[in-house]
């Protein structure tokens, strides 16, 4: 038995909102139906049906860049409630970083990680990273052969930056060899010592030592001029200064094989934001200045930034209780992602629907050679439905991630995802009275 998804609305080329009827069949896309007229009983007979009442429908979002925590620190999330909080957040396809304990230096752990996805996840599909380094100290590669054979769809040492520029090298070599992307978390360990918040504002009125601009950018330099010289798909993490994007986009200039990411909270805050020594707007890289956020708007605009990731680092309450200076970095994102960017720049007008549903799906699709991402006849089924009228203040007690470490507590916000399909299996959705 298929399911006809019918009175919905998708966003077509050239931004236009088009009522449609999809019918999905054994997992696939099976038909994009003109929603312009019901369609008749006899088509209908037989199967399940889901009644959009003129919501959107589009591609599942795609998040290349996620913690679960699991294995190792489950207090703070597990892989079944990361993928649950993933798809409430309208994301079918999420990939996990790997600083893990154990990390995910190991075909056991990767597969390990598959294993659970499959028996304890919501059904999101789970895909890890493989870490370039043992253990992420830096000093001897994995073995990236057995890595991506046991499943690890890219490499990276997230969390650290590969200190050493011969090590990074030789990843990057390796990862050539076999056509995988190095996914690099850029920063420079002599620069940052400590410091909690961005070299800013907020840093020299509280007398706080800050995080340099070129603690990130000189990393994305090096790794630039190590990209060219290998010929790797280097891709860089959560790019948040401007002396980043100008480096990127430079090198994309002159055609080094180089894409980047940037987060909600890099296009949306900046250290003047922060309102005390909270650690709920402790992350890494840290909120920068206004003229940073600007930067990385631009970069993002224009292309030089090509996908929009959550970062989702969930953190126990009792960790970030140890205030700004002791705390860990990061935040969750997944369920607050959309709407954030939907209420920030779609609804004033900046960007279009389009552009945004691009960056959180076909694009990442594509720079990373998924199938997924497309919302057209024989793809996989991977879908989101989102009300673009719902309006609902983000609340501490609402989320199912497993931790609620997040600055937007109390920001009202629009476009709630409304249900999440992968493989024609619906994986999350919300209960309204009216349905």
């Amino acid at each position: 038995m298929g399911v006809w998804i019918l009175n919905a609305k998708a966003v077509t080329t050239g931004n236009e909102q088009t009522a449609k009827h999809i019918l999905v069949e054994n997992g696939r896309i099976a038909v994009i139906a003109d929603g312009s007229q019901p369609l008749p009983p006899a088509r209908t007979n037989g199967h399940e049906i889901i009644d959009a009442k003129g919501r959107l429908v589009s591609a599942g979002f795609i998040d290349m860049h996620v913690h679960l925590r699991e294995p190792g620190f489950e207090h703070k999330e597990t892989i079944a409630t990361g993928t649950r909080s993933a798809a409430r957040g309208g994301f079918t396809t999420i990939a996990c970083m790997p600083n893990t304990r154990p990390v995910t230096d190991t075909p056991e752990t990767i597969r390990y990680i598959l294993e659970k996805a499959r028996t304890e996840g919501s059904g999101v599909r789970v895909l890890p990273y493989g870490s370039i380094s043992k253990q992420e100290l830096g000093r001897e590669l994995t073995d990236f052969s057995a890595l991506q054979e046991a499943g690890a769809v890219a490499f990276s040492d997230d969390g650290v930056g590969v200190q050493s520029s011969q090590m990074m090298k030789n990843a990057m070599a390796e990862a050539k060899r076999l056509n995988m992307p190095v996914v690099a978390h850029c920063e420079d360990n002599t620069l940052i010592e400590g410091a909690p918040v961005t070299e800013g504002a907020f840093a020299a009125k509280h007398g706080l030592k800050g995080i340099p601009n070129e603690s990130e950018a000189i990393h994305v330099g090096r790794d630039i001029l190590l990209a060219e010289a290998t010929g790797v798909h280097y891709h860089v993490c959560h790019v948040s200064t401007e002396q980043s994007v100008r480096l990127i986009r430079q090198a994309k200039a002159i055609g080094i094989r180089v894409t980047a990411e940037v987060c909600p909270h890099h296009l949306i805050l900046s250290d003047e934001d922060i309102p005390g020594m909270d650690a709920d707007w402790k992350m890494n890289p840290p909120l920068r200045t206004p003229r940073d956020v600007a930067a990385v708007i631009e970069g993002l605009e224009d292309g030089t930034l090509d996908i929009v990731v959550t970062d989702h680092a969930p953190h126990s309450a009792e960790e970030k209780a140890k205030g700004m200076l002791l705390a860990p970095f990061g935040i969750i994102g997944f369920e607050t992602a959309f709407p954030l960017l939907y209420t920030k720049f779609v609804v004033t007008g900046r960007w279009t629907l389009e552009f945004l549903l691009d960056r959180m799906s076909a694009v990442p699709a594509r720079l990373f050679g998924l199938p997924q991402g497309k919302l057209e006849e024989g793809a996989d089924a991977d879908l989101v439905m989102i009300d673009l009228e719902e309006e609902k203040t983000v609340d501490r007690a609402d989320f199912l991630s497993k931790s609620t470490n997040t600055p937007f507590i109390g920001w009202t916000l629009k476009g709630w995802p409304a249900l999440t399909m992968v493989g024609g299996r619906t994986v999350w959705q919300e209960k309204r009275a009216e349905d």
